[in-house]
């Protein structure tokens, strides 16, 4: 292929013409590899030199200068917010006098969603663009002065590709709903066995007699005040857990409001005093399109009892059996989702180190680490609430 890989440390010096021109690598599109949704990273400053975060996105043309193929990277001088854990390797680079950062990573920063990270002129060009990448990558490391290049939540297909082509490929779990025809949320727990559907019948009744109400906010119906409201929850929450005001900045919210409202679910609880007037007092910010929901950003400014529950995952199935949504990721880690009916599912990275002794390790790590992941994704299996066989009902 008589092709050419630059970089560029900006979206902005891509056109939004010429940036839709391209189609995703597995014909599935993602609200987060858009350009109105990187773009607001890097014009928000929640991306950027001083983040650790420095866009270094992967622009292929041809000869004749037409765009072929983009992919989101970012050069990256730690590991925070891409939720692919390799400190232990930043580590064991440090104690053999090796830099570890920075290293380049193909993803969507803070957004450990699977989904596309190829997007190409033609679906049919992502092999030989795989092998392309390959073919160049050792040079383009070193000309840059990076240790490594890691792919990040990418889909199955595509890491399989990148395995076959030296690309080391590492498993890991996240818990995801699916909709399986569901009419209504009583259809969905049914389900479920009797003890599970008692539970969760009881940890939404409880919001109610908590006076909390919810409240769902769709798309050009979100207002600058909710997103405000919301943008509080979400910044003291982050200093609550973390210690500071969370990765992205007030601007992002509020771009994203303006550039591409009608992806976005913004659910807000309530709580009402004696007198009847109700407060505002948690609220959870989702994205969704026509293959999926995702929950991404959560915050609350007084503490209820099952609130989060109620707002990140109980209205999010909702809102997909209403819409005929037919998945819903929630947001990554979490075991508690198992019982709420959210089913342990694989995710896929590839990983290519500079170093050959290093590389060798990494291929090694995770060759052994696999089937430990494979087999926590089977134990968690079988801890999924639904009926199995004949179930008495109540």
């Amino acid at each position: 292929m008589n092709w050419q890989w630059t970089s560029i440390d900006s979206l902005s010096l891509l056109s939004k013409t010429e940036f839709d021109t391209l189609q995703p690598s597995e014909n599935a599109t993602s609200p987060f590899l858009s350009y109105a949704f990187l773009l607001a990273l890097e014009e928000s400053k929640s991306v950027g030199k001083d983040t650790g975060w420095q866009a270094n996105h992967l622009v292929v043309r041809d000869k004749d200068q037409t765009l072929i193929a983009f992919l989101p990277a970012y050069i990256k001088s730690h590991s925070y917010g891409e939720y692919i854990f390799d400190h232990s390797w930043a580590q064991a680079y440090q104690q053999h006098g090796l830099l570890y950062y920075p290293k380049l990573s193909v993803c969507v920063p803070f957004t450990p969603v699977t989904g596309p990270r190829i997007l190409l002129q033609s679906a049919e060009l992502i092999e030989p663009l795989i092998s392309y990448i390959a073919n160049i990558k050792d040079d383009y490391l070193a000309e840059h002065h990076l240790s490594s290049l890691h792919i990040l939540f990418s889909q199955e297909r595509v890491s399989k590709q990148f395995l076959t082509e030296g690309f080391h490929q590492r498993l890991s779990v996240q818990f995801n709903w699916y909709n399986n025809g569901f009419v209504d949320f009583d259809g969905y727990l049914e389900a479920m066995t009797a003890r599970r559907r008692r539970s969760i019948r009881k940890e939404r009744k409880g919001i109610v007699k908590q006076a909390t109400s919810i409240k769902r906010i769709v798309a050009h119906n979100i207002s600058e005040h909710d997103m405000a409201f919301f943008y509080l929850c979400y910044q003291q929450t982050y200093l609550k857990r973390s210690g500071h005001h969370g990765y992205l900045s007030e601007a992002f919210f509020k771009q994203i409001l303006r550039s591409m409202p009608e992806k976005l679910l913004l659910i807000i609880a309530e709580q009402s005093n004696d007198e009847g007037l109700k407060t505002p007092i948690a609220g959870a910010l989702f994205f969704f399109d026509e293959n999926g929901l995702y929950g991404r950003y959560w915050g609350a400014l007084k503490e209820v009892s099952g609130l989060h529950f109620e707002v990140c995952y109980y209205q999010g199935i909702e809102f997909c059996i209403e819409q005929n949504i037919t998945m819903f990721n929630p947001g990554t880690q979490g075991e508690h989702k198992i019982l709420r009916g959210f089913e342990p599912t694989l995710c896929y990275s590839n990983h290519s180190m500079q170093e050959p002794a290093f590389d060798d390790a990494v291929a090694d790590f995770v060759n052994r680490e696999a089937p430990h992941i494979e087999d926590y994704k089977a134990q968690t299996a079988q801890l999924l609430p639904f009926k199995q066989g004949q179930e008495d009902s109540e």
